[in-house]
């Protein structure tokens, strides 16, 4: 636990969840830099997420939080906490003992919380400037995996739409994150022209990656969540949670949401029979609805083909 000395202000946010979750509490992690101009803002979130952190844009200082009952405060004392975890009692217990002079969280009355307010489109992130795989730029991105086996799509569906794009003139990267290897070894082992790409471990390599894509195809998970911030073109396939809870904005037509209208468990070892009602069919029919939207996306730069 770090502890704070001296005359600065400081102001600790809790987002110690994945990417997707992280991306998500960008407009509000801004909001709260704007509400505190000459504080220092400090990060608590999970470790990998580091780097992606610093390119908000409204964080000074990153460490490393989990949330579990009885987890120690990430640093102390502090002015200002803001709970963007969640509701739930063990982080909020793990802020109030960072000793702050305002607890900031999602509305909680029997504990005396009231939520604050934020612009929710306020969700883009440049990509870092790096170098790109060749064959990535301008490319579908294809991701198939997920954090959670119920909302993985079957792989014999990624192989589908991966070998109906390259039959249609487009090329297709894959790419891939933690654990996925297989995913990825399996689409390539069936369309061989396929470009896989390993971010494990490198957030900044995904983003650029994503940022350069034509358009990506993803489901409910936080590459989905990427392509929204850096207003890259998508297809986003939602299974047990409806896309009004976790989806690109509805305000940004160059997203696409498919879902099946059932919900179910997020965390289930089984892939979800919402999900299952996706075809591949659906997917190539909303690949078109995108590529036939009329005009440019609004603040999205001109993607070109990049051989090298």
């Amino acid at each position: 636990m770090a502890v704070i000395d001296g005359d600065q202000r400081f102001v600790l946010s809790l987002r110690a969840s994945g990417l997707g979750d992280l991306l998500t509490a960008v407009p509000a992690l801004r909001a709260v830099r704007v509400a505190h101009p000459d504080a220092r803002h400090v990060l608590a979130t999970s470790p990998g997420l580091q780097e992606l952190a610093c390119m908000i844009g409204a964080i000074d200082v990153v460490v490393t939080a989990a949330v579990q009952v009885g987890s120690p405060p990430p640093m102390a004392p502090v002015d200002v906490a803001v709970n963007l975890h969640g509701c739930g009692p063990e982080s909020h217990c793990m802020l109030a003992a960072c000793d702050p002079e305002r607890l900031v969280g999602f509305e909680r009355h029997d504990l005396g919380i009231t939520g604050p307010r934020w612009d929710p489109d306020d969700l883009d992130v440049a990509a870092p400037p790096g170098p790109l795989p060749r064959g990535v730029g301008g490319a579908t991105v294809v991701h198939p995996g997920a954090g959670a086996p119920g909302r993985r799509w079957p792989i014999d569906r990624w192989i589908a739409v991966a070998d109906a794009e390259l039959r249609d003139g487009h090329r297709v990267v894959v790419t891939l994150g933690r654990g996925e290897s297989a995913l990825g070894q399996a689409i390539a082992a069936a369309v061989p022209q396929v470009v896989l790409v390993d971010c494990s471990g490198d957030l900044a390599l995904l983003l650029r990656v994503v940022d350069s894509a034509e358009v990506v195809v993803v489901g409910d998970t936080g590459v989905a969540h990427a392509a929204t911030a850096v207003r890259t073109p998508s297809v986003v396939l939602f299974g047990p949670e409806p896309p009004s809870r976790w989806g690109p904005p509805p305000q940004r037509p160059w997203h696409v949401a498919l879902w099946a209208g059932r919900t179910g468990d997020p965390h289930s070892e089984r892939t979800d029979p919402g999900l299952l009602e996706l075809g591949v069919a659906d997917v190539l029919l909303a690949l078109r609805r995108v590529r036939e939207r009329d005009g440019a996306v609004p603040g999205r730069r001109e993607v070109a083909a990049v051989t090298s």
